[in-house]
């Protein structure tokens, strides 16, 4: 089955056809880094790195390039904030930025360039754009003319004549006073005396924001790309702006197809600083485990908003992220199912001319059929739900009183595993790792400390050995009561946080 994508552009959804048969060249656009990646960052980077994982594992080979914003004026206020050196502070939440990515479990784009690293490609092309007549200087800054591009407002369908409506509302007099129209944008800024900035053929000052992107994308690229895309807040200006200077430029469409993920919302309200509903990934790492986060973010269509929940305590407190603490018993049970499946013993695999269920061996297929329809991770997530189901059974009945399981079954079980971290990237650590930081974690919320649990489950042992069972059974009784349960096994006793 074809790839098939919303293409921002014409608002229909079409097969992704790269110019390049094979081979997807993908641009997204990456953080301006002033501050630790939040919750909306999480969303966007996970959907465009399982379209990624999507596209490879469909056999295409695809070029990923992901920038960093580390020239900006956020960057620029924040350092005066903080008395910090600007290049520092951006090299500071750019490792930061890595870091979380890594933890939520992306893969690292092909190509990450940076601003800084790439002024000469930005004078080139605003040079280009003033020798084509697009551009213009004003008092040492450099804007695009609007008016020169026919067809700018046709990715966010605006009227370039209503945008002279109230457009000195988003402008400072200055601004106004320098610009032909007032939707003109800035290429190039000038600094004010002992600013930071670099010297350039308009004299000393920084790239405007959305040049920025347009010199990279086609620095590693090429002129025209196969997708763009990037959250929903990046239509208009910032892609619309893209387009304008880029096919001004060169003369070619810009990309291909464009793509946009919804927004992260608190009570039905866009999660920003200035509303007081603003969390980092940071933020969730403490509460729960990485990857629940990840598959929270695919529990709702990409496209659509992802509304966030929360409990406080009386002072207004936040005290839990219901949805979180769900997607994490979602994670543990996937790990779970693994880790059963894992630990089936050789002796009980045999052939067997029984065919195993459809779900075992449909799933590969079933998760690529719903990721080709403009990557519905939610159906792809009821799949797997189907799957973990179906391995579970495998498992039972193996362990039954001289159970046997099918090889095929369990080399269909152990694909779709495999499919599911290439897919997805859902399930790629050792199941026994993370359902120990689950339930260690779980114990912590309840006030108990995994060391003490030991402790007495060491204490119970001892007392059983020592056919002390009235004891066993009052230390059994009291970690049950705290909400711990016992799992008594031939190779000894583990345990669990009830819910």
């Amino acid at each position: 089955m074809t790839v098939r994508l919303h293409n921002t552009l014409t608002g229909n959804k079409e097969p992704f056809e790269p110019a390049e048969p094979g081979h997807a060249r993908i641009y997204v656009c990456g953080p301006t880094v002033y501050d630790y990646a939040h919750l909306g960052h999480a969303r966007c980077y996970v959907v465009y790195d399982v379209l990624v994982r999507h596209l490879r594992a469909n056999g295409l080979k695809v070029t990923y390039v992901r920038n960093i914003t580390d020239v900006d004026d956020k960057i620029l206020n924040r350092a005066s904030e903080t008395g910090t050196e600007p290049t520092a502070l951006a090299a500071r939440f750019a490792e930061a930025y890595a870091e979380d990515m890594h933890r939520l479990g992306n893969l690292d784009p092909d190509v990450e360039p940076r601003v800084s690293t790439h002024l000469d490609d930005i004078f080139a092309l605003v040079q280009r754009l003033l020798d084509r007549g697009h551009a213009y200087e004003a008092d040492g800054d450099v804007y695009f003319s609007v008016e020169s591009f026919p067809e700018y407002g046709k990715l966010s369908h605006r009227d370039l004549g209503q945008m002279k409506l109230g457009a000195s509302d988003r402008l400072d007099e200055a601004q106004t006073a320098r610009k032909r129209h007032p939707a003109d944008f800035a290429l190039w800024k000038r600094s004010e005396e002992g600013a930071w900035g670099w010297e350039s053929p308009w004299g000393r000052g920084r790239p405007g924001w959305h040049i920025e992107c347009s010199a990279m994308s086609m620095k590693h690229l090429g002129d025209t790309l196969d997708l763009d895309g990037g959250g929903l807040d990046l239509v208009f200006p910032h892609h619309e702006n893209e387009i304008a200077q880029s096919e001004a430029a060169t003369g070619k469409p810009f990309s291909r197809c464009w793509m946009h993920n919804g927004f992260v919302e608190v009570d039905k309200e866009k999660m920003s600083k200035s509303l007081g509903n603003f969390f980092t990934t940071r933020d969730l790492f403490e509460r729960v485990e990485p990857e629940a986060i990840r598959y929270f973010m695919m529990t709702v269509h990409y496209r659509a908003p992802l509304n966030l929940d929360w409990t406080l305590d009386e002072a207004g407190n936040v005290t839990g992220f219901p949805q979180f603490e769900e997607a994490e018993r979602r994670v543990a049970y996937l790990y779970k199912a693994k880790q059963r499946l894992e630990e089936l013993p050789d002796k009980r695999i045999v052939d067997s001319e029984e065919a195993p269920p459809e779900e075992l061996t449909g799933f590969r297929a079933a998760l690529r059929e719903a990721l080709d329809d403009d990557l519905n991770m939610p159906i792809a997530l009821a799949k797997l739900a189907d799957f973990l189901k179906a391995v579970n059974e495998l498992c039972d009945r193996t362990m039954r009183k001289k159970g046997k399981a099918s090889r095929a079954a369990v080399d269909s079980a152990r694909e779709g595993f495999a499919a599911l971290e290439a897919e997805l990237g859902l399930g790629p650590e050792d199941p026994a790792a993370v359902l120990r930081r689950i339930r260690d974690r779980r114990a912590e919320a309840k006030g108990l400390e995994a060391a003490w649990i030991e402790e007495r489950i060491a204490a119970r042992a001892d007392a059983r050995k020592s056919r002390d069972f009235e004891e066993a059974d009052r230390i059994r009784q009291e970690l049950a009561a705290r909400g711990v349960e016992l799992l008594d096994g031939a190779e000894g006793t583990g345990w669990t946080i009830a819910d």
